[in-house]
């Protein structure tokens, strides 16, 4: 197994520990790890891209590991983050039913040989769920980390919203091509 690879599973791995420094560890400094969980997985993602396109190293197991890792991270994240009450449930929501929707889509596509690609859309909604994911997870006792952090995870909405859009547009557009 590939070192991209590796960093996808490390992900996948990260997720229950995530969630056990949020809901099972009240503590400030718990919340601070798992801040820093957090992070540390987000950046495995931005690094095993890197990795496989620069070293040729993409592979089929890591086209369908890779995104199962991202919405495993950020769906893990978002529902321990409602169950604290530090996040909108409707925002977690419209989030992950618009990954599931998404990851349903290329599934699709690629049944019909289609490859849809990231766009910079989407590269943009990953950064601020990520972004607004990190904020929550930091608000403890700051009422300026809670009110970033929900400006941020509305506009990330917002933009999840738009991708998506985009992302059935293009599918459309190439289907209709194929």
């Amino acid at each position: 197994m590939n070192l991209p690879n590796q960093l996808s599973l490390a992900r996948i791995v990260l997720a229950p520990f995530l969630v056990f420094f949020l809901i099972y560890s009240p503590s400030r400094a718990m919340h601070l790890i798992a801040a820093l969980i957090f992070v540390a997985a987000s950046m495995t993602d931005v690094i095993d891209g890197y990795i496989a396109r620069k070293r040729k190293q993409v592979t089929t197991l890591g086209k369908l590991l890779d995104p199962v890792a991202d919405k495993l991270l950020v769906t893990a994240a978002l529902i321990s983050l409602v169950d604290l009450g530090r996040c909108s449930a409707p925002a977690a929501m419209m989030i992950v039913g618009r990954e599931l929707a998404i990851t349903g889509l290329r599934g699709i596509a690629a049944s019909h040989g289609i490859v849809i690609e990231a766009s910079n859309l989407g590269k943009a909604k990953a950064f601020f769920q990520s972004l607004a994911i990190f904020l929550l997870i930091l608000y403890v006792e700051s009422p300026y980390l809670r009110w970033s952090g929900e400006t941020v995870l509305w506009f990330a909405v917002a933009l999840t919203i738009y991708s998506g859009y985009d992302y059935f547009k293009v599918f459309w557009t190439q289907i209709k091509e194929a």
